[in-house]
């Protein structure tokens, strides 16, 4: 089973554009000190590094195995996963600034493009195992 083209088309310029972001974020969470890092929750660092490179590995995911035509089942994983650290970052965004919630649009709409791409691409797979 086959996605549309305008379906897959769409859903490539939606994979672009988070691989990009979540390689920038993840990137300066590997690059900035931790002292940078830590600013706002002291104690932390390690724990923002591992998500740098959950950031950074999501991205990949996201690009590489419909480019290299290998293993795409690692797209949708990728975007799941990414579905579930934008959960935690749009609660921790959340508990930090005290309710606000137009800082925590960010994440949460990040996680809902992460969450379309992980459903757009699925369905295939899902569809070719069942038949």
């Amino acid at each position: 089973m086959t996605v549309s083209k305008k379906t897959s088309i769409a859903l490539w310029v939606v994979q672009g554009l988070l691989a990009l972001v979540f390689l920038f974020t993840g990137s300066m969470k590997l690059i900035l000190p931790v002292a940078t890092l830590t600013q706002q929750l002291p104690g932390l660092g390690l724990f923002v590094r591992f998500i740098g490179v959950a950031e950074v590995c999501g991205a990949l995911g996201l690009i590489l195995p419909g480019l290299l035509h290998t293993r795409t089942y690692l797209t949708p994983l990728a975007g799941a996963c990414l579905v579930i650290l934008m959960s935690g970052a749009t609660a921790a965004t959340l508990v930090v600034g005290h309710g606000a919630v137009l800082p925590a649009l960010g994440p949460f709409v990040l996680g809902i493009l992460a969450g379309v791409v992980a459903v757009g691409r699925a369905k295939p797979i899902l569809k070719d195992m069942l038949a």
